[in-house]
């Protein structure tokens, strides 16, 4: 039975957090601390709360994924440090917070990321070792970590962000603008789903209607952020505004303008929504958040 908010979700992620963090030699301190610093600097927690509402919409226990949504964050987490670098977007402030390289420097900054990411493979890799014994419950995991690694990995994640930084000296277009965004934010959220849904034992056609809502959920969420960029509350959001434009980037409002951003928001929106319409009350959850999404913009 899925939770009745996302409140719930996200508390249980949070108290649970450091649980899978490894030992770190205390000679390399500094690198567990950086580590912590910005796993504990708080954040919506999207791609695990996900993750966990997915696997209970499936019919599975929470429980049994949460392994899998802390690794998500991990992931997220590293992902969101190196975004953060003077090589990169060069950022302040991160979640309300100065970022990580602020606080402990490009280099360590740069090897907690590392660290989260490599963390986030061992913990699920040692949770599929408790399931030798069970053939299903072990596929589950490894379908569960396949996605995960392919939407974090070089035809996703990544992907996206090497053509956000190469964007920034190129022509601009609709087609980069959608590759960058179909990988860099939709791809994790897509796998994030689609994680949850195996871990819970999803059939086939909740997978093909899920994966449709969290493709249009995913670039949903970036045309919300490109649209709050620009007139957005920087106290709420944790981080400054005018960023985008400041650093060139390429974003909906940028390239289409405000108002095809809203409309293309409002499309993806109504998309999302359909897409999970044969599950009626069921899909309560994943209705209004990214209803919600949207409204944030207003």
């Amino acid at each position: 039975m899925m939770r009745e908010n996302y409140d719930e979700y996200k508390q249980m992620i949070d108290e649970h957090l450091l649980d899978f963090m490894p030992n770190i030699n205390n000679m390399s301190n500094p690198l567990y601390e950086s580590m912590k610093y910005s796993l504990t600097a708080g954040g919506k927690r999207l791609r695990p709360v996900l993750l966990l509402a997915s696997c209970e919409f499936a019919g599975g226990d929470s429980k049994d994924a949460l392994t899998f949504a802390c690794a998500m964050e991990y992931i997220q987490t590293y992902s969101l440090i190196h975004d953060d670098l003077p090589a990169m977007d060069n950022d302040d402030f991160r979640r309300g917070v100065p970022t990580n390289h602020k606080i402990y420097g490009a280099g360590i900054a740069t090897l907690a990321g590392d660290g989260l990411l490599n963390t986030a493979f061992e913990i699920m890799y040692k949770n599929m070792l408790l399931y030798f014994d069970s053939q299903l419950e072990l596929k589950k995991r490894i379908n569960a970590a396949y996605v995960i690694a392919k939407g974090a990995g070089v035809g996703g994640m990544i992907a996206g962000q090497v053509s956000d930084v190469e964007s920034e000296s190129k022509e601009p277009s609709n087609e980069m603008l959608e590759y960058i965004h179909v990988n860099k934010t939709a791809a994790l959220i897509v796998a994030a789903v689609k994680a949850g849904l195996y871990i819970g034992g999803a059939d086939d056609a909740m997978m093909e209607k899920m994966t449709i809502y969290a493709e249009n959920l995913g670039l949903a969420y970036q045309v919300a952020d490109d649209i709050l960029d620009v007139r957005g509350n920087a106290e709420e959001m944790g981080k400054g505004t005018g960023e985008d434009e400041k650093n060139a980037k390429l974003t909906y409002v940028s390239l289409c303008g405000m108002e095809a951003a809203e409309k293309k928001l409002h499309e993806l929106t109504e998309n999302a929504v359909n897409a999970i319409a044969d599950y009626y009350d069921n899909a309560e959850f994943f209705r209004d958040l990214v209803l919600k999404l949207e409204s944030r913009t207003k």
